[in-house]
């Protein structure tokens, strides 16, 4: 998804993903500007479904809070074999972006 500068789309199925050891999807929130990483064995979806299609799901939960309703912008950044610590930092988002 770096890579090409563009849409997650197509993208790898869930199963396909956890099968080549990507447990984790690095998602970008656009009201807050963090990276977090949502481990992809706990989403509830089918196995087939592709990972495009998780974007209109996911939800910042501080932004959601501030703003008292569901607030959903969000992009997906990466698949990540871990989590983001201080040993795997977040990806970059885009090459040369400030």
């Amino acid at each position: 998804m770096l890579a090409f500068q563009g849409p997650a789309q197509p993208s790898p199925t869930l199963g396909d993903a956890l099968n080549a050891g990507y447990l984790y999807l690095e998602v970008r929130c656009l009201g807050c500007d963090t990276n977090q990483a949502v481990p992809l064995d706990i989403v509830r979806r089918p196995k087939a479904t592709p990972v495009h299609e998780l974007e209109r799901y996911m939800r910042c939960k501080d932004c959601s809070q501030v703003r008292r309703y569901l607030y959903k912008r969000s992009h997906l950044v990466a698949l990540r074999p871990t989590k983001i610590s201080a040993d795997s930092p977040r990806s970059s988002w885009w090459p040369g972006e400030r």
